[in-house]
């Protein structure tokens, strides 16, 4: 293999861009293929698991790999489509051999796998000769948390089922995902190492990814948190996707982790729970960029600037009376953003507010707010109750979801390709 290292530590190939012969990127490295065998025969490398474009991930032969380098892969340009499904013999190294706890051999002491590296043979197969451990207990003259790097034959307890693996390498390994992406690693790992990366993540991270899985997904991940912890999350979700999640769930199940939420996080989801799923009430979220009409453009392009918005509530202002969270004071209309862009910054929202188009009711049904928005040309709009307060607003991303078939998120993460059986794969997976 040309422009091939000695050695590659494969937590650092994760989102690896890998390039055609031609330069163009096809995908990115989600993670490698190993086969174990006995004792002291080190693991084979069959190949990489690679996402392509379409979110697919497809298996690449480490035969047919021709460079591996710290920024990029590239390989002979053959690739099958087929989408990539682990078999029992495999396994994989980022998602299930990262944070696994291991012993020296000999029944010696218990490390945490850090990293592990690859290297060519002579025969251009690769195997896995090394693994990079961090020492858990301080003894000795090593410093608790130390990390060495030993032979593969210097551990043991790869085979081994481990309950309460750790996750800390495989989500430091795909950190830069977006939500979305991370959603669809996870979603493809065992029930067990779901479990596993839904402990190891923050809330926040945690929310947001809960909020791109399938929802069969998401009530498998909600059971096994405990309830407080399960509460805390609901709390980091958006109210709209938080409210169908608690949906999927049982009556009692349900109330009791609205009990454990704080009142007034709690509170938005209860009055999101009493409207039909297809309907505004059911689409909207009870969190939009609201401003009173005295707020100045400045003020309200610092609101919708924020990075953590969501673009399509990024999209508009509204203006009410007092009280600003919903449900507000007196609803006296929108600004678009850019309306703000073309106003001066000290210019009142109240001179600029558009009241031209009349709201969305919230028992209007999703095929009415999904007219209304492709009428208007609008990527979300304000819902307002028979008094004149705001609800709550719809977006664009919300109509679509509910648009598509239920499971379109699984579908899209399970899509195959049609393509036929590739004889060099099937014999390198066929062998151990």
């Amino acid at each position: 293999m040309s422009g091939a290292p000695t050695r590659v530590f494969i937590a650092r190939l994760a989102g690896i861009a890998v390039f055609d012969p031609a330069g163009d990127q096809v995908g990115r490295v989600r993670d490698v293929v190993v086969a174990l065998r006995l004792a002291p025969r080190p693991p084979r490398v069959l190949g990489l698991v690679v996402e392509v474009a379409t979110r697919r991930a497809v298996f690449l032969p480490i035969t047919r790999v021709t460079v591996i380098e710290a920024d990029a892969i590239i390989f002979d340009g053959r690739l099958n489509v087929r989408r990539f499904s682990k078999r029992e013999s495999e396994t994989l190294v980022i998602a299930e051999m990262l944070d696994r706890t291991v012993r020296f051999s000999g029944g010696g002491e218990a490390v945490s796998v850090v990293d592990v590296a690859m290297e060519p043979t002579r025969t251009r197969d690769w195997l896995i000769t090394k693994i990079a451990v961090s020492r858990r207990t301080g003894r000795g003259l090593r410093k608790r948390g130390e990390s060495l790097v030993v032979d593969w034959d210097a551990v043991e307890g790869f085979s081994a089922v481990e309950h309460g693996q750790g996750a800390a390498g495989l989500i430091a390994a795909f950190g830069q995902l977006k939500a979305a992406d991370l959603a669809n690693v996870v979603h493809e790992l065992s029930e067990k190492r779901r479990a596993e990366v839904a402990a190891a993540l923050d809330d926040e991270r945690l929310a947001d990814v809960l909020e791109e899985l399938p929802e069969d997904d998401q009530v498998e991940i909600l059971g096994k948190l405990g309830v407080d912890r399960a509460a805390d999350v609901l709390e980091a979700m958006g109210p709209d996707d938080a409210a169908d999640l608690l949906g999927e769930l049982p009556t009692e199940q349900r109330e009791q982790l609205l009990t454990l939420m704080e009142p007034h996080e709690a509170a938005p989801l209860r009055r999101l729970l009493t409207y039909h799923d297809h309907s505004a009430g059911g689409l909207m979220t009870t969190e939009p960029v609201v401003v009173p009409p005295d707020a100045t453009v400045a003020e309200a392009l610092a609101l919708i600037r924020r990075p953590d918005l969501n673009p399509a509530l990024a999209a508009q202002v509204y203006v009410c009376r007092a009280p600003s969270a919903t449900p507000t004071g007196q609803y006296l209309g929108t600004v678009h953003f850019q309306r703000l862009l073309r106003e001066p910054p000290p210019t009142l929202v109240s001179g600029i507010v558009d009241t031209e188009l009349d709201p969305l009711r919230p028992t209007m049904s999703l095929e009415a707010v999904a007219m209304f928005l492709a009428t208007y040309n609008l990527v979300a709009a304000a819902v307002v109750d028979e008094n004149g307060h705001l609800l709550g607003s719809v977006t664009i991303d919300d109509v679509l979801d509910h648009l598509l078939p239920e499971d379109w998120r699984e579908a899209a993460m399970d899509a195959t390709a049609e393509a036929s059986a590739d004889p060099e794969e099937e014999a390198l997976r066929g062998t151990t």
